[in-house]
């Protein structure tokens, strides 16, 4: 009867996402608006949102920012996808940013959001990000809201359970979600048991957030899925939620679902640490790309790195420890004192919570029940606080509002549950409109949320917007979680598909935000500080365009003497040094994009012409009541023709620019 049940809870789970959604579709979500919804939400004009809301983008590899409460989209932060908006990943500062041991990767998968943390506190610096698909950590700079580091992770398959941040950002930490071989190993696929392994990586950041792999961990071949750190009581440990214990490589809908538990994986990132400064740790060779973006020289640089430190927990006894778990898990988190550790088994009637300090007693006492691949087990009642009884179906992920309350969302019966965590008793209930994922509490990872609002992000939106053909716009819905009982308050569309989200307090992040990069700072090695400055360079077939950009021309605006079989380098310095002046730059005929340039900053578009003819230029961001006068042309001329560089602006007789010239 058990089995059926589970297998009721699967299929429902997979209609969900399929066949039955309607069946999914909660009674009373289009009329649970309460009356005073509308002046809750509403930001008048000339004021401002009280929260960002950073979101991740699924599918389009990018972060996008929303004000809570307005649920108003301000921007989208391209981190691991090309972004024709404004040249990232085109134009030749930004292109490093995507290099990876593969070579140029214009896409990914960013699935989860993790905002820099001291002493448990948002703060307000950095972002990171993940890619699933081609394993790698993005860090956006929150003073720009700009990519400004990424680092590939190797040894990986998938970088889904990522990036999880401990509390003073010691560490962001990356693990695989699917187990491969070691190495570039040519094995059956039906070794998977005997070959494929899983590895957890402890991404170092420093002061001015660069990031370096410190070590990984090496692991059965397992699925792991998500992670929280330690906190408070339990700062120095990590948890992850993992599946697929059975070790299945094939149909693991059935395969992988056929145990009652999977498991929490407790790690002792501390202990981890001192087996690295006693040289336990094994250098291996692993191929993986650095790139990091200067805001000094508006450039980004590519290292391909070697190798990198591998831990073997079977080596190095006491790092790491299973804790059983309903299974199929997807959530684990913690709480906010870092006493409680919430499981979420997907396929589960019951939401386990773990006591850090049973842990603790446990492990102490070897409160064992064999292990796992030599990984010992923790009884499972020996760690358990309790469970929540009949709180939904279909559990996926947990967040605190710092007042003793957690909020679980269903992805099945398309609801957030509120429940005591002393207790485990269920306190309130609101549906979702439907079939959510993941949730956010401004501030619920940290050990102070707080604990004003729910955000849920749901898979399914059918009715509930204005069609737009086969695939509807994605949703997020806002719940005020300040009373006793949850109210919904508004539904706004997202970009891409959210999975996680976190949101931080305006005043954190606001007045940090940089305005423009100032002229007499800028290094990058092509940068034109002035008109007069402005020239053309002939290098062999290169031509290098040095120009500038102010309300409203560029310098120069008429071109000669470029060839077929040219590459021209247009190294375009905005002049502007006014807040939310940038100048766009395009020219017919490119097959990249076009560039957006800030006050004060140089980036440069490559572009090869095709045709002799002349070739329209043009400004593609409207900065002036002149906007459309901000425009140039380029003469392209045959491949063996004489025609000297010339290039000027507003002057009766280009200058030539043939002599001199390098």
């Amino acid at each position: 009867m058990k089995n059926q049940i589970l297998n009721f809870i699967a299929i429902c789970l997979l209609g969900a996402v399929g066949f039955g959604t309607q069946s999914c579709k909660p009674k009373d979500a289009g009329s649970a608006v309460s009356g005073d919804a509308a002046a809750k939400v509403y930001v008048a004009p000339g004021k401002k949102d009280e929260f960002y809301n950073i979101v991740s983008g699924g599918f389009n590899g990018q972060m996008s920012v929303y004000g809570l409460p307005s649920g108003r989209l301000f921007r989208i932060v391209p981190v691991f996808s090309v972004f024709p908006e404004n040249g990232y990943g085109y134009s030749e500062e930004t292109k490093p940013m995507l290099n990876t041991s593969h070579g140029f990767v214009p896409w990914d998968d960013l699935h989860h959001i993790a905002l820099s943390q001291t002493k448990g506190e948002h703060d307000g610096r950095w972002a990171f990000g993940n890619a699933n698909n081609t394993p790698r950590i993005g860090r956006v700079d929150m003073k720009t809201f700009r990519t400004t580091e990424i680092i590939e992770i190797p040894n990986s398959g998938g970088n889904h359970s990522s990036p999880f941040i401990t509390e003073n950002s010691e560490y962001v930490v990356a693990s695989s979600r699917f187990s491969v071989p070691v190495g570039e190993t040519d094995v059956p696929i039906s070794s998977f048991k005997k070959n494929f392994k899983g590895y957890i990586s402890f991404i170092k950041a420093d002061k001015e957030g660069e990031m370096d792999i410190a070590f990984q961990l090496k692991m059965p071949g397992v699925s792991f899925d998500l992670a929280r750190a330690g906190k408070g009581k339990s700062h120095g440990w990590f948890f992850f939620s993992c599946y697929n214990t059975e070790q299945a490589n094939t149909l693991l809908e059935v395969n992988a679902s056929q145990k009652d538990k999977d498991f929490i994986l407790a790690v002792n990132w501390k202990k981890a640490e001192e087996y690295l400064k006693q040289g336990k740790a094994q250098k291996v060779k692993a191929r993986y790309a650095h790139n990091v973006y200067s805001e000094k020289t508006h450039t980004a640089t590519s290292t391909i790195k070697e190798d990198v430190m591998v831990i073997d927990p079977k080596e190095c006894p006491d790092i790491v420890y299973f804790m059983p778990c309903p299974k199929s898990p997807h959530g684990c988190d913690t709480d906010p004192t870092g006493e409680y550790i919430v499981g979420s088994g997907k396929l589960a009637a019951v939401i386990p919570v773990f006591s850090f300090t049973k842990i603790q007693k446990a492990i102490a006492e070897k409160t064992f029940d064999g292990d796992f691949d030599g990984i010992p087990i923790l009884k499972y009642d020996a760690v358990l606080h309790g469970e929540v009884q009949k709180p939904g179906l279909g559990p996926l992920h947990t967040e605190f509002d710092g007042k003793g309350s957690a909020y679980t969302s269903f992805f099945v019966s398309s609801e957030i549950v509120k429940w005591d965590i002393a207790s485990l008793k269920v306190l309130d209930r609101a549906p979702t409109y439907y079939s959510v994922g993941h949730l956010c509490v401004p501030g619920g990872p940290t050990t102070k949320p707080h604990g004003k609002y729910a955000i849920a992000y749901n898979k399914i939106t059918k009715d509930r917007y204005l069609p737009t053909g086969p695939e509807l716009t994605q949703s997020a819905q806002l719940y005020d979680i300040s009373g006793d009982k949850m109210k919904l308050l508004l539904d706004f569309p997202t970009v891409g598909e959210p999975h996680y989200a976190e949101a931080i307090p305006a005043s954190l992040i606001a007045p940090n935000s940089v305005k423009i990069y100032k002229i007499e700072e800028n290094t990058n090695p092509f940068v034109t500080k002035g008109e007069g400055q402005s020239r053309i360079e002939r290098k062999g077939n290169q031509v290098h365009v040095y120009m500038t950009s102010i309300r409203s021309h560029f310098t120069p605006d008429n071109i000669e003497g470029v060839k077929l079989g040219d590459e021209v380098y247009f190294h375009i310095t905005n002049l502007e040094q006014d807040w939310d002046v940038p100048h766009g730059f395009a020219v017919r005929g490119a097959t990249n994009a076009e560039i957006l340039i800030m006050p004060g900053e140089t980036q440069t578009l490559k572009w090869k012409p095709d045709a002799v003819g002349v070739v329209p230029m043009y400004c593609t961001d409207f900065c002036s009541a002149l906007h459309q006068e901000m425009q140039g042309y380029v003469r392209v001329s045959p491949a063996n023709s004489n025609i000297p560089l010339k290039w000027g602006t507003g002057d009766k007789a280009p200058k030539d620019a043939s002599i001199g010239l390098k």
